[in-house]
């Protein structure tokens, strides 16, 4: 057989063919006098083997291991190592198509903010009365960076937190207060007196445990937190600076 008679025979294609040579996946067969490869049914079996390996997931890799292996002994071991795989992939899809009938399904998840989760999506429905606060609008930028790169457990009990802290009574009027007092502090220096009040309020707006005691993480102010008060004008990012502190201080402190 030529080249192309095989490859028709086998239903892959000629470069494949030459493809699975350069590998050597598929031997060579020795050329007639006039140049031309001569084909034989062994050359058909193999690329036909190599054809259902390739089709059930195999990389060529693996395919080679398992040719190398005359009496087939590693085919049982690389198959399982697969199915297992796939069973991987079959998990991740199922969790993924779940978080996004939840985001269809939750009115407010699919914000300008968003996609974000059905937690955070209801979270921003409580602040909704801050739609006009670009103060608000930055914290919201970051609570969506911090769910996106946060492990799961934290995640969860972040969003747990300030969930609380909004349902107390009285917080989402103490949030509306801080965000307009943080937006009037666009044009204002870093002595500016409202930076202190601007503190108390946030204080009293959020939840216990934010910001756990003692880091030291705040004063070195490491380069998260330097891109964070660089997107802020300086009174803005004096009122989050000493708000850390004082968070990792403790509240009483």
């Amino acid at each position: 057989m030529r080249i192309g008679e095989l490859a028709a025979a086998v239903g892959v294609t000629t470069r494949a063919v030459r493809h699975y040579h350069h590998l050597g996946l598929l031997p060579e067969p020795e050329r007639l006098s006039n140049g031309y490869r001569n084909y034989t049914l062994r050359h058909a079996v193999v690329l036909a083997r190599i054809r259902r390996l390739t089709e059930l997931g195999l990389g060529l890799a693996e395919v080679r291991d398992v040719l190398a292996d005359d009496a087939g002994k590693d085919l049982m071991e690389v198959l399982t190592e697969l199915d297992e795989d796939l069973a991987r992939q079959e998990a991740a899809l199922r969790e993924r198509r779940a978080r996004l009938r939840a985001l269809l399904e939750t009115e407010g998840g699919l914000t300008a903010d968003g996609p974000v989760s059905p937690e955070l999506a209801a979270l921003f429905e409580e602040l909704a009365g801050l739609a006009d606060s670009p103060s608000a609008a930055k914290d919201r930028e970051v609570l969506a960076l911090i769910e996106t790169t946060a492990p799961p457990e934290k995640r969860e009990e972040f969003m747990a937190m300030f969930g609380s802290a909004l349902s107390a009574p009285g917080g989402v009027e103490r949030a509306q207060r801080a965000y307009a007092l943080l937006d009037a502090l666009a044009d204002a220096g870093t002595d500016d007196p409202r930076i202190d009040e601007a503190v108390d309020l946030f204080v009293a707006c959020l939840p216990e445990g934010l910001v756990p005691q003692g880091a030291g993480f705040v004063d070195q102010e490491h380069s998260f937190l330097r891109a964070l008060y660089a997107d802020f004008a300086p009174a803005q990012a004096e009122v989050i600076r000493r708000l850390l502190r004082t968070l990792g201080e403790g509240r009483g402190a």
